[in-house]
């Protein structure tokens, strides 16, 4: 009986609506009526006698019970969204059970006491009343910073200027500021996209800066003006005289771009500010705030929660820099004809010696006007996912020779022939007894091969002991048309032209891992060469590892911005479950592509 009237006690003290919020937070959203309901018969075996069995039977029935109950679920979703100072609310509430705990220990202790019973009752209560009245005093204490009073010399015939008060959290200002060259005032240069001065919206482009926290900034360098608003924290005045015209902010357009380059902004010499500039790397996907600049654009890196934008250079600024400083690189693995620069596809190229010996070499379309237009800045880019049922993206698969190409491919077309396939060259050779037309070739006459070279059918093409060899875009629009992931390897400058929306290329790139390391993993290695059409291999040599190693470094530095993987094959296969896994996720994720391929 004594443990009966304690809970009717207690369950009495919190009837009160703000006492439900109290329940709410130390009970689950459901389950607590049938918690209570299920309390008298769990005290039936303690309970001696009848009336205590009515007793609980009648209390836990009772209808105010009930609507306790009812209230409480109500109330729990305003509980559990009240935010402010909700630290303090579950401490305090930890206290009170703290204090409620040992009372209720004693209070069972001495019930036999009936003349303590009554008073110690009132003290549970009295106690609760207090706690809860503390509170309610310090959950409306508002904990916001307060301003500082307006300085009571401010000119009131002073009409054109303003008193600007904003609070500096750990978070810069996000604004830049430059003297006028002809006036030698200071000026706000530009606001920086979602940094406290574009939230509070009371400082503009243009304005002329006059004081900081009463200090007069006439006299100093924009330098030693940075340097106090970074000494300054909490409220920071400014007088201002606003610009003559302030345009309302206009809503740009969302544009995501891909960086194809690195940038650090400590390192950039010509930034405005280096503190408000924004670092990225090769491949980050950047959203552009604002191009108001035409040297520096705004910008933020794509999922950043920073709401502040950075200072970033310009897609011309840059391509100025690049095109100044970039020199022009050759790759050691190719020559120049008197028509275009050569290349070789993996199944055609020819061995060193026999580099040495042939004029006539495996060539591709190639543009030099379009070569060296070609500088890496940024490029557009939006969001992408193969729908069911479209066309696979082509993969492209792209690296020095000997690194393995062909083992990768092999190891795709094996683990499933249904789902991957290459594309079946063109030649002007006879056909040989074993062979089948559209199988190992597609055999056709010199004339109708010069043909297709003239109307650009062919993505490399080459000439050897008289015969023409090739690639064509047709026999990659045949596999893609059967559903099937067309794996392709070709030479890095021939990627330009397979960059279309028809395509989408998926393009690897496949780099060896150190000499020392060539040196362990391709010991009875050997390397495919070619003579005729047949394919021969000879042992790895010093002079070959060396090349590799070169010839990947100067492909990821003049094509590296074209790259969306790059593997490194030191264990090939490692190598091939990473790129099996990139290859699932290419049909199954959203990719970031050129926006032009999804207007199309």
């Amino acid at each position: 009986m004594h443990i009966c009237l304690y809970v009717y006690s207690y369950i009495q003290a919190f009837i009160s609506p703000r006492a439900v919020k109290t329940i709410c937070f130390f009970f689950p959203s459901s389950g607590l009526y049938e918690l209570l309901a299920a309390l008298p018969s769990q005290l039936h075996p303690h309970v001696s006698c009848p009336e205590d069995n009515t007793f609980l039977q009648d209390m836990f029935g009772e209808r105010s019970l009930h609507s306790l109950v009812k209230v409480k679920q109500k109330r729990t979703s305003f509980f559990h969204s009240t935010k402010p100072n909700s630290h303090v609310f579950k401490l305090f509430f930890l206290l009170i059970f703290q204090i409620l705990i040992p009372v209720a220990v004693l209070y069972e202790y001495l019930n036999s006491m009936s003349n303590l019973t009554n008073s110690l009752t009132n003290t549970v209560l009295l106690i609760c009343s207090s706690l809860l009245s503390v509170h309610d005093t310090v959950a409306q204490k508002s904990y916001d910073p307060e301003l500082p009073p307006l300085p009571e010399d401010i000119d009131d015939d002073e009409d054109s200027v303003k008193i600007i008060r904003l609070v500096k959290n750990k978070e810069p200002l996000g604004a830049t500021i430059m003297r006028d060259e002809h006036t030698g005032a200071i000026l706000v240069a530009r606001i920086m996209r979602g940094g406290a001065a574009d939230r509070s919206g009371l400082i503009h482009v243009g304005d002329e800066l006059k004081e900081v926290n009463g200090i007069p900034v006439d006299d100093k360098k924009p330098e030693e003006i940075i340097r106090i608003l970074a000494q300054s924290q909490g409220a920071i005045t400014f007088k201002v005289v606003p610009s003559i015209k302030e345009e309302a902010p206009t809503k740009e357009p969302k544009m995501f771009v891909k960086a194809l380059f690195d940038y650090d902004p400590k390192e950039d010499k010509a930034i405005p500010c280096k503190e408000a500039g924004l670092a990225f790397k090769k491949g980050s996907i950047l959203q552009i705030m604002s191009q108001d600049d035409a040297t520096w654009w705004q910008a933020k890196v794509e999922g950043d929660a920073n709401p502040r934008a950075g200072l970033i250079p310009s897609k011309q600024f840059q391509e100025r820099r690049f095109a100044l400083r970039q020199p022009v690189i050759s790759l050691p693995i190719q020559r120049t004809s008197s028509r275009r620069s050569s290349g070789f596809r993996r199944s055609f190229r020819l061995s060193r010696r026999d580099k040495k010996t042939n004029k006539s070499m495996y060539e591709c379309k190639k543009s030099e006007i379009y070569d060296m237009a070609d500088v890496p800045t940024y490029e557009e880019v939006a969001p992408y996912c193969r729908r069911s049922g479209a066309k696979h993206r082509l993969v492209v698969l792209v690296g020095p020779t000997g690194v393995g190409l062909n083992e990768l491919k092999k190891k795709l077309l094996i683990s499933d022939p249904q789902h991957f396939s290459v594309t079946i060259p063109h030649t002007t050779r006879a056909k040989r007894n074993q062979e089948t037309d559209g199988v190992e070739y597609h055999f056709i006459s010199k004339h109708l091969f010069e043909t297709d070279i003239h109307n650009n059918k062919f993505i490399e093409y080459g000439e050897y002991k008289g015969n023409f060899y090739g690639t064509s875009l047709d026999s990659i629009r045949s596999v893609l048309s059967k559903n099937k992931v067309c794996l392709l390897d070709v030479q890095p400058h021939t990627l330009k032209h397979l960059r279309t929306s028809e395509f989408k290329p998926y393009v690897v790139f496949v780099k060896p891992p150190s000499v020392e390391r060539l040196r362990e993993t391709r010991k009875s290695g050997k390397m495919i060469s070619a003579k005729d059409d047949k394919g021969s291999s000879k042992p790895f040599t010093e002079d070959d590892f060396q090349v590799m190693v070169s010839t990947a470094e100067t492909m990821e530095t003049q094509y590296g911005h074209l790259f969306e993987k790059i593997l490194v094959n030191d264990d090939l296969s490692e190598a091939f479950a990473e790129l099996r896994l990139a290859l699932k996720k290419v049909e199954t994720e959203t990719q970031w592509v050129p926006v032009s391929w999804t207007q199309s």
